[in-house]
């Protein structure tokens, strides 16, 4: 029975009839390519939030190994240490985008059952979450207190309700992560009465390539090494461009959690060697010295370093700041190319694929603070 049920779908897909565009005249065509905008979007969204949670859990993990070091006998401050840098998700809406940005997380990063929890208005919907062992309810801003990285799915004229719900329940550390892009980030700021936001801005090419995998699961498609290569922050395939604003408000997030837990600036340095530059060039093994090192001049300006006392943490950086304004991080990212593939090997790597030097993608044009915005 299965084998016929099989063979008989794959006769349907062929139907014309059955498709999607079957019946728009020819004449109106020409906008399905915003179809094709729309899944390229979503895929690249979703591909990129996986990323960061990737990355904060691996972060987790060298948090809680430097902690060892400086308190290796103190096994039980050592576990309420590890309870309390365990990332947990929140999603606040759970719509097509929702949906699909849950099953990423549970799939692919993986992340337990047990730390991710969904607010939406129909938590009944979402049994198959349920079964799996995600908490879903309805209530906006127990998810909120509860989350560190806190994924806002909701509608645009949702927004401004759902702010006032949890403005005063999210703590200074919580990542706020908005797919929200009709809210620019200083307005977000202002509702949320907050400073630690990411939000993807993206923008589109004239010419979109059809790549996006129409008819696959998101999760399947993230799984195809065209598509991810196409996903890396720094490529132009699919149409689909990210203002790389993005990634420096994710090297300042991450070093806002390292503040949140008092690591001195000298070793938050050492993690954002591990975190960043794990994955290294042919290039590198054959000329060490050409291997890139962040140094604190990097990411803040050099009246201020020579003030900065050895033995301190960073300042706290304000996230809305960082991706709407030039930053000494930005002036070192544009000018080294090399820390550019870096972190595009980073991210293959992350996915579980490997890039040679002939295919790693030029550097796009959405690096500018003003990039256009999707």
């Amino acid at each position: 029975m299965t084998g016929d049920g099989g063979l008989e779908m794959n006769i349907l897909d062929d139907l014309e009839s059955l498709k999607f565009e079957y019946g728009i005249p020819e004449e109106e065509r020409y906008w399905l390519y915003l179809q094709g905008r729309y899944r390229g979007l979503m895929i690249k969204g979703c591909a990129h939030a996986l990323f960061f949670c990737k990355l904060f859990c691996t972060l987790s993990e060298l948090l809680q190994e430097g902690r060892r070091k400086i308190h290796p006998r103190s096994v039980s401050f050592d576990a309420a240490i590890a309870e309390d840098e365990k990332l947990k998700v929140g999603v606040i809406g759970c719509g097509h985008l929702g949906k699909q940005l849950v099953n990423v997380l549970l799939r692919l990063v993986p992340i337990p059952p047990e730390s991710l929890q969904i607010s939406t208005r129909r938590p009944e919907s979402l049994v198959e979450f349920q079964k799996q062992g995600v908490r879903c309810l309805y209530d906006n801003a127990a998810v909120a207190n509860w989350a560190s990285v806190l994924f806002l799915c909701c509608l645009p004229s949702q927004l401004p309700n759902i702010c006032l719900e949890i403005q005063s329940k999210l703590e200074k550390t919580c990542t706020v992560y908005s797919f929200v892009s009709a809210i620019p980030i200083p307005r977000l700021k202002l509702l949320l009465n907050h400073t630690n936001i990411l939000r993807p801005q993206y923008h589109f090419a004239e010419d979109i390539d059809d790549i996006w995998g129409e008819n696959k699961e998101i999760t399947d498609v993230l799984q195809d090494p065209v598509v991810l290569r196409a996903t890396c922050p720094y490529s132009n395939a699919g149409g689909v461009i990210l203002n790389i604003k993005w990634l420096e408000g994710v090297f300042y997030s991450v070093i806002n959690v390292c503040t949140a837990w008092n690591v001195f600036h000298s070793h938050v340095l050492h993690i954002l060697n591990k975190l960043f530059l794990s994955v290294h060039l042919e290039s590198c093994e054959k000329d060490k010295s050409s291997c890139p090192k962040f140094q604190l001049t990097d990411f803040m300006n050099k009246s201020y370093v020579k003030s900065l006392f050895h033995k301190r943490p960073f300042p706290w950086f304000d996230l809305s700041a960082v991706q709407s304004k030039e930053t000494p991080f930005s002036q070192h990212l544009a000018a080294t190319p090399i820390l550019q593939d870096h972190l595009t090997l980073l991210y293959c790597d992350f996915f579980g694929i490997s890039l040679t030097k002939k295919e790693l993608p030029e550097v796009s044009t959405g690096s500018s603070p003003q990039g256009g915005e999707g």
